[in-house]
């Protein structure tokens, strides 16, 4: 096979990468918290020992998130949660506290603050926070202190980071990351607000179109390089 197909291969494989990444940022538009995720992308030699020239190939290097902040929505919620600043809030898994800006909570049936999938929202300790049942209204100021008629409950896990580019999403609009969680400095809670996610749908969907045009454009180089060669051994070898 000619380096031109191994080219055409490599890159028409990172382009499928990167709209699987468009695809997931469109499907999660309407997702609170989410954070738009892009491809990246470096150049890798190939060796040809025996060839007079290296190939330049295309491999997926990993990917970022856009860290811009999402608009805020007005719920009216008292248990919703909108952060404004770079912090994310603390969230029980079964791998360990990871780290979300989703902020739409409500209550398990025992009491507990959970997030829409079901997970346990952690206090700033990493435990769990419960709300007495009488309690006749909630509470929750700008550094996550939760409070009710009866006082103070407890306080949301709000965390900020060196390099908010090691957070790796694991799903369900979580983040885990090995460093270490900073106390929040400039990050403040909104009550009966929810941060929706920031990817512009009509950005996403022209960076959509773009991409499938980049695909047709290296499958039709890969399609006329294949004729080339057929068209080659064919007047080498006297066959029509």
């Amino acid at each position: 096979m000619e380096n031109s197909l191994y080219v055409g291969l490599s890159g028409q494989v990172a382009l499928e990468e990167k709209m699987a990444l468009i695809a997931n940022n469109v499907a999660n538009l309407n997702t609170p918290g989410y954070r738009g995720q892009n491809a990246v992308f470096k150049e890798f030699i190939s060796d040809q020992r025996r060839m007079k020239e290296d190939v330049s190939l295309t491999y997926s290097y990993g990917q970022y998130q856009i860290t811009d902040p999402g608009p805020i929505k007005l719920t009216g919620n008292p248990l919703d949660v909108a952060l404004v600043g770079p912090g994310f809030m603390g969230v029980q898994t079964p791998d360990g506290v990871q780290y979300t800006r989703a902020g739409n909570f409500s209550l398990s049936s025992k009491g507990e603050l959970i997030t829409s999938t079901g997970m346990l929202v952690a206090d700033q300790g990493g435990g769990t926070i419960a709300i007495p049942s009488e309690a006749k209204y909630v509470t929750i100021d700008e550094k996550g202190v939760i409070s009710t008629d009866q006082g103070a409950v407890s306080n949301l896990m709000i965390a900020e980071f060196d390099d908010y580019q090691k957070l790796e999403p694991t799903g369900n609009g979580n983040y885990k990351t090995d460093q270490a969680a900073k106390p929040a400095t400039e990050t403040r809670a909104l009550q009966g607000k929810i941060e929706g996610a920031n990817v512009q749908p009509v950005v996403e969907m022209t960076r959509m179109v773009d991409v499938l045009r980049e695909y047709q454009a290296v499958q039709r180089m890969m399609q006329s390089e294949h004729e080339r060669q057929r068209t080659v051994i064919q007047r080498l070898t006297g066959r029509s």
